[in-house]
């Protein structure tokens, strides 16, 4: 029996805005921006919702109705579920159609997509705990397996979700600590045996979510029957870990390139060798036998070609605005300002400190592609002015700063 574990992430920030430092200790909405503007939340909502999420749940829900194999994990965070609920209620009504079929899981997350684990226990087990809350109010689901923010992971984060009962752990299949084994089997943290960890194979991953509509890739066009042919020669393997970002199909790789006709073929092709098959990341927990454990002592993420944190903390720009947005934890959260709670939350979101990135090459053209901003300095710049005011707010309800 061989698996395909399809598992999509949908993230979208609350982008700060054009926020100089005349709007700080005046202007305490951080977020709000013209509906033309670059950072407009509601617009850039609009604008992916319409190209990737509308059509891609369509096509998935057919799929589903067509194919009693197939399922999917996704994994939604709470910040696009808050701005979905506000401006595309029909779009979050597609997603709970998709997990009314009982063959679509929805994976642990932080609620806010952020770093927290790295810098507050305390603030990423309240995020968690936010999460998963929210996902038993829209979806009716108690998530049973659990990603950390932009896959981080580690040893100490599997001991983690061990602690907390998750049948399963997701991490980047990459090679500098997989060494000679392969990502297409089931593995076991070696801090924590009674969780499995499931790996995402990238280099088939990006084959999908990067390369798919490159007309200069050597193996242009990627066809369902082709990428089929791989998997079903690739050895002894019992499960490929197939993570993208949502917004790979409409958004990232337009309908133009045919992505959504590779979308709908893959199960017809996959599921015409007998004892293939789809399966959830829960599914495969419960099914697949570990074959051997994984020490990553050092975090692994799914980011930039050095699969570290330094997409978000690799300069002294990262690293000051994330230490600040913490620095004012204890007293944010003893204030008692549920409104400025809520703000301080939402600039913890991992995307704030990734475009302020400065790498160069093709690692700095990604960063570049997602980001709002002129350049990283004008993220950084908007940011701090933003925190600036957070600490203006303190200062207003006599916490001293």
């Amino acid at each position: 029996m061989k698996a395909i574990v399809l598992y999509l992430h949908v993230h979208q920030p609350y982008r700060v805005k054009h926020y100089t430092i005349f709007d700080a200790g005046y202007d305490h909405q951080y977020f709000d921006a013209e509906y033309h503007d670059r950072t407009s939340n509601q617009r850039i909502i609009h604008k992916v919702a319409e190209k990737s999420y509308i059509p891609t749940n369509k096509h998935l829900l057919d799929l589903l109705e067509r194919h009693p194999e197939f399922r999917l994990s996704l994994s939604i965070t709470g910040t696009l579920l808050e701005q979905l609920r506000e401006w595309a209620p029909e779009v979050l009504a597609s997603f709970q159609a998709l997990t009314a079929t009982g063959r679509v899981e929805i994976v642990a997350e932080t609620y806010h997509h952020s770093l927290a684990f790295f810098y507050s226990r305390q603030e990423f087990e309240a995020q968690v705990d936010m999460h998963r809350r929210l996902v038993e109010e829209l979806f009716g689901q108690t998530p049973k397996a659990f990603r950390n923010t932009e896959l981080a992971y580690n040893n100490e984060l599997a001991m983690w979700a061990e602690s907390k009962g998750y049948k399963a752990i997701l991490a980047e299949g990459w090679d500098k600590y997989l060494g000679w084994r392969s990502p297409n089997f089931m593995y076991r943290p070696v801090t924590a045996p009674n969780i499995k960890l499931l790996l995402k194979n990238y280099k088939l991953s990006d084959d999908i979510a990067f390369r798919f509509g490159d007309q200069n890739w050597s193996e242009w066009p990627l066809t369902a029957d082709k990428f089929t042919h791989w998997l079903n020669n690739s050895g002894e393997a019992t499960n490929f870990g197939l993570f993208m970002d949502y917004e790979t199909f409409g958004e990232h790789q337009w309908g133009e390139t045919g992505i959504f006709s590779f979308l709908n073929h893959l199960p017809d092709q996959w599921l015409k060798t007998a004892g293939n098959t789809f399966m959830t990341v829960s599914e495969a927990a419960d099914r697949i036998q570990a074959v051997d454990s994984l020490d990553i002592h050092d975090t692994v993420t799914w980011a930039d070609t050095e699969r570290d944190l330094s997409a978000w903390l690799g300069n002294g720009m990262q690293q000051e605005a994330i230490k600040a947005i913490y620095s004012v934890e204890q007293k944010v959260l003893s204030s008692g300002d549920l409104a400025l709670i809520a703000d301080w939350r939402r600039l913890q979101t991992s995307d704030h400190f990734y475009y302020m990135c400065t790498k160069w090459f093709k690692d700095g053209d990604i960063h570049a592609y997602f980001s709002p901003y002129e350049t990283p300095y004008v993220a950084y710049i908007a940011f701090m002015n933003a925190w600036h005011d957070i600490q203006y707010r303190l200062s207003e309800r006599g916490i001293e700063v």
